[in-house]
């Protein structure tokens, strides 16, 4: 399940504050990075662009930064078991 933050508060928190993240869950933000910091476990940060199609996977512990990528336009926050590949395809509605 996806879930996409509706309000300024939402995207801000994102993960943090969470023990962890439930398997075949994950959080979708519009940006091109992300950072851990506060967060209390590690995750994957799955670089999409603008087609939804993986074009970095990186795992995450809590306190590091995902510095900004070119053609990135959003990303998932998900479990470190994620099945994430570089070109898959990503579609949401």
């Amino acid at each position: 399940m996806l879930e996409v933050p509706t309000t300024r508060r939402e995207r801000m928190l994102g993960l943090r504050g969470r023990d962890g993240l439930a398997p075949h869950r994950a959080l979708v933000l519009r940006t091109r990075s992300v950072h851990t910091f506060g967060m209390r476990f590690a995750i994957l940060a799955v670089s999409l662009d603008g087609d939804g199609i993986v074009r970095h996977v990186n795992r995450m512990s809590p306190g590091r930064v995902l510095l900004p990528r070119w053609k990135v336009r959003y990303v998932l926050e998900c479990g470190v078991a994620a099945p994430f590949r570089t070109g898959d395809v990503v579609r949401w509605s």
